[in-house]
Parts: C-alpha cells; structure tokens; sequence
C-alpha cells in the first residue's frame, strides 16, 4: 500500500505552472509602474470575482441604531446596504473632544466568532476580555485613542454577517465562511473578494461624512482583516496607508501547504502572482507588515522572504523607505508598537507631498 506524494504533486504544480503573469522581479527595466500595476489588477480583480460583485447598482441606504458615549469618544452603530439583499453591520467610533475631519482607520476584524465586537472592547466575558486585550486585538480602541474616526465591520461570514445556523454553534469553526465561500465559488466569484467589495462601500460612506477626511484613511486587521488589509489596499487607491497583520507570507509556504480557513482560497492565484506581488500592487503608499516571530501558520521564514521581495518592489519605483516589517516576540496575533507611529508618519509624508501618490 502507498499513499498520496503530496510533496511531489506540490513541485509538480509548481514545476508545470509556468511564469507568474505579474511577476514584479520580471517586470522589464524601464518599465511603467501604472501599467504593470494597471494590468495586474484587473486580472486579479477578474480572480476574485470582484468583475460580478455590485454590477447592480443599490443605494447605501445608511441606517444609524445606536449611539453611546464612551470615556474619550462616541460610538456609533451603524448599517449599509453593499449589494442587493446585503447589509453590513459597523460601529462608527468619534474622538470626543477633539474637531474633525478626523483621519479615518477601517479595521476589519480576523478569524474570531464575536468579529467586530473585539475590536471595539465590547467583550462577552473577562475571559474574552483578558485574550483579546493580550492579543491586543483592540484595534479600534487603539485608533480612536489616537486621533482617528473609526469603522470596525463585521466582515462576511462573521457575528452579524454570519449564517443563523451558524450562530452558537457549539461544533465547527464558529463562522460561516466554508458555506458562503463554497456559495460565491459556484458563482465565480470569492468570499475575499466580496469582503474587498464591503471594504469600498464602507469608504464610500466615509466620503458622505464631513467629521471624516477621506483623504487620510488607514486600514489595519489581524490574520483574517491582514488578508482583507492587503487585497483591498491592492485595489483600492483610497487607502492611503495598508498595515496588514499576522497575514503576509508566500502562498506557497502558507496557504498551499498549512490548513486554512476556505475563505483563504482564490482559484488560480498562483498564476497571476505571489503574495508579494499583490503587495507590490500597494507601492509606493506605505505598507506595514506587521508578524510574529512564532506565528504557526504563516511562518516566520515566508514573510522574511516575501517583505525582501516587497522592499525590491518599492525600491525599483523609488519608494524604499515606505514599507518596513515589525516582528513581534510571539505567536499568531497583533502587535501594536509600531503601528500608530508609523500610520502618522504615513499620512504626515503623504501630507507633505500634497496628497498621495495612489499607484496608477
């Protein structure tokens, strides 16, 4: 008896694939950055089936349902509507005492059953409390405390945007994304790219408020929001600076060989390009990489070797000094120290310069 050479089929598929169509390190000298980076996403908008999300037009149609006054700031929860039949659900966060327009922090949650809720300190129990604030999963807390305006979604397949079925389940993953992931395949399209879809309907509402500079927006998450974080600052030019957490590494010394969630999946990504390459689809606005030395199922030695070919990326276009990698001393979760420091100097150079260069 034998069994399947998984090792074997891997290098096969990777020996047979061909040239990564995007390629940043074969990008020929000379050669335009808007054009490459004009071309790579459309194709990996068409891979994520972004091309048949939103094609029927629906108003925001913006509900508000509750507001409450926090220590330093208010919070507001709010609901949009981002395509026929789908509202997503989001806590607006204010600084009191401060006046706006505030910079704004879009920070999208990961891989947790109560999604938004983390973020914002709204937790269900101390024990919640206690890991979250560990993990210093607090993103929203953090940015208001910093001067920011602040959206924290639900994204799909979590908490409000998850399945009733789903909800308290006390056996399986404790969302929704395997259903709705397989649902969006059979329909070409991909659950990353309807959460990229969210993200912009969310900017778009944004940019209908005046206490919010539109022009300044950050986008920060952790493990599953790092996923959210890079694709949509890939496609998105609205987001001035991207700090993706616990997330990049190579496909292939991640996603191929580690169980992950099916939410990760995209069908024929590794044709078009490397996580890298994506990355380079962000130069030259600011991008933090933010890991953890230990991290299990994004190892360490694939983001070390992804964040070189992202500074080769941002180099070749004059743009070294805008990218930089944290590591943090421990496991999958987030690491603050360098984020806010770094989101202001961001958006301070954008500032200098007269508004950001948006990679077109």
């Amino acid at each position: 008896m034998q069994y399947f050479n998984t090792q074997a089929y891997r290098e096969g598929l990777a020996r047979t694939n061909g040239p990564r169509r995007f390629d940043a390190a074969a990008i020929p000298e000379g050669a335009e950055r808007s054009a490459w980076q004009g071309a790579f996403r459309a194709a990996l908008r068409e891979r994520l089936g972004l091309h048949r999300i939103g094609v029927e037009p629906v108003e925001l149609s913006p509900r508000l349902v509750e507001t409450i006054e926090r220590e330093g700031y208010t919070r507001e929860k709010r609901y949009i509507t981002t395509e026929p039949g789908v509202e997503i659900p989001f806590y607006v966060l204010l600084p009191r005492g401060r006046t706006g327009p505030f910079p704004l922090a879009i920070v999208p949650h990961g891989h947790g059953s109560r999604g938004k809720e983390t973020y914002v300190g709204n937790y269900a129990s101390e024990e919640e409390r206690r890991s979250g604030e560990e993990g210093e999963r607090d993103l929203a807390l953090q940015a208001v405390s910093h001067g920011y305006a602040v959206i924290a979604p639900d994204v799909r397949g979590f908490y409000e945007m998850g399945r009733e079925e789903d909800a308290g389940a006390t056996r399986g993953p404790g969302n929704s994304c395997a259903h709705l992931q397989r649902m969006a395949l059979m329909y070409g399209r991909t659950l990353i790219g309807e959460r990229v879809h969210d993200m912009g309907r969310l900017i778009d509402y944004a940019l209908t408020r005046p206490d919010i500079d539109g022009g300044r927006i950050v986008m920060t998450g952790n493990s599953g929001g790092g996923t959210v974080t890079l694709f949509a600052a890939a496609l998105d030019v609205r987001i001035a600076v991207a700090v993706p957490g616990s997330y990049v590494c190579t496909f292939e010394q991640s996603i191929v060989p580690i169980e992950h969630c099916p939410c990760n999946l995209v069908p024929g990504i590794l044709e078009l390009g490397e996580m890298y390459d994506i990355a380079g689809l962000i130069a030259p606005r600011p991008l933090l990489v933010v890991h953890g030395e230990g991290d299990d199922i994004y190892p360490i030695a694939g983001t070390r070797r992804a964040f070189a070919a992202i500074q080769t990326i941002y180099a070749r276009w004059g743009a070294a000094g805008r990218c930089e990698l944290f590591v943090g001393n421990g496991g999958h979760r987030y690491y603050k120290e360098r984020v806010w420091s770094f989101a202001a100097e961001g958006l301070s150079a954008l500032s200098v310069a007269g508004g950001h260069d948006d990679g077109r």
